[in-house]
């Protein structure tokens, strides 16, 4: 008994390590709170380690220089190199501090994809969303949905991995537990045990897979030109819907024609929206998320 004891102690010794290593925060970079006190401080990202720190240092130096176009100019030449949420973030202040917008909200949206779980990224999105034109109020949710939504975004698909494995992992322990222990006591707890971790187990990789989709399957967009009406159908004789601005997300329906896609708000409208696909490549009225 004492044998399983210690093996079991390893386990989740090592479990708990391997998946907290996704989810530690890290040192303070560039503080946005430093020249405006409306961004909330930036934070060091794991996903940070892959990227040269010479070369981010200049980045962050040139912010808070305020070059705000020396800052863009660096972070997106970064982000050639991989994606990382601490770079869209960094990118993400340049440009609201450069007063544009919609690429703010466009990088702080994709930092968010790679870090769902960090505060700091959410609140700067919704403070760059208080900036934009159009205010949008997302359909009403019942309290469960909502509080799913959340339990899921608290980590990321890799975090929500580890955190599969290592319940996997204490789920054998609690088998040996059940099946090698004579006293009916333990075998009670390892029974217990085996159930609670077999569930945690189904739903961290149902929220892992959800996660994954999310970065995987892009629907969502963010609207760059200054105005884009939305029509009835995908035709100039439309009737006229709505008008979106700059920095308005959206998600794109229908993608299947070249220059008319059907999109839909979070307040559940619809419509469909013209994009000059000549034009669009040089100055583009959205770009996915």
């Amino acid at each position: 008994m004492r044998k399983i004891w210690i093996f079991t102690l390893i386990l989740m010794t090592s479990a708990a390590v391997w998946a907290q290593d996704d989810i530690q925060p890290a040192d303070s970079t560039v503080t946005a709170a430093e020249t405006d006190s409306t961004l909330v401080t930036q934070r060091e990202f794991s996903a940070a380690k892959q990227i040269s720190n010479a070369t981010k240092a200049e980045g962050d130096s040139a912010y808070i220089r305020n070059d705000f176009a020396a800052a863009i100019q660096i972070y997106e030449s970064l982000l050639q190199q991989g994606e990382s949420a601490e770079i869209y973030y960094n990118l993400g202040n340049s440009y609201y501090k450069a007063d544009n917008i919609a690429r703010a909200i466009l990088n702080y949206e994709r930092a968010l994809l790679l870090s769902p779980g960090n505060a700091d990224i959410r609140a700067n999105l919704e403070i760059a969303r208080s900036k934009a034109i159009d205010k949008v109020e997302p359909v009403p949710e019942i309290f469960f949905v909502t509080w799913i939504k959340s339990l899921i975004n608290c980590q990321s698909s890799d975090a929500w991995a580890r955190t599969a494995i290592a319940a996997f992992l204490l789920l054998l322990v609690s088998l040996s537990v059940f099946f090698f222990t004579q006293q009916v006591k333990w075998k009670k707890a390892g029974f217990a045990g085996t159930i609670v971790f077999l569930i945690v187990v189904i739903v961290a990789n149902i929220f892992a897979s959800t996660q994954k989709s999310y970065l995987t399957e892009r629907k969502d967009a963010i609207i760059l030109s200054p105005s884009v009406t939305v029509r009835s159908t995908p035709s100039e004789s439309g009737t006229s819907l709505f008008i979106l601005h700059e920095g308005r997300k959206v998600e794109i329906k229908d993608n299947s024609m070249r220059e008319w896609k059907e999109i839909r708000l979070e307040d559940g409208k619809e419509g469909w929206a013209y994009f000059h696909r000549r034009s669009h490549l040089t100055h583009p009225v959205y770009i996915f998320i």
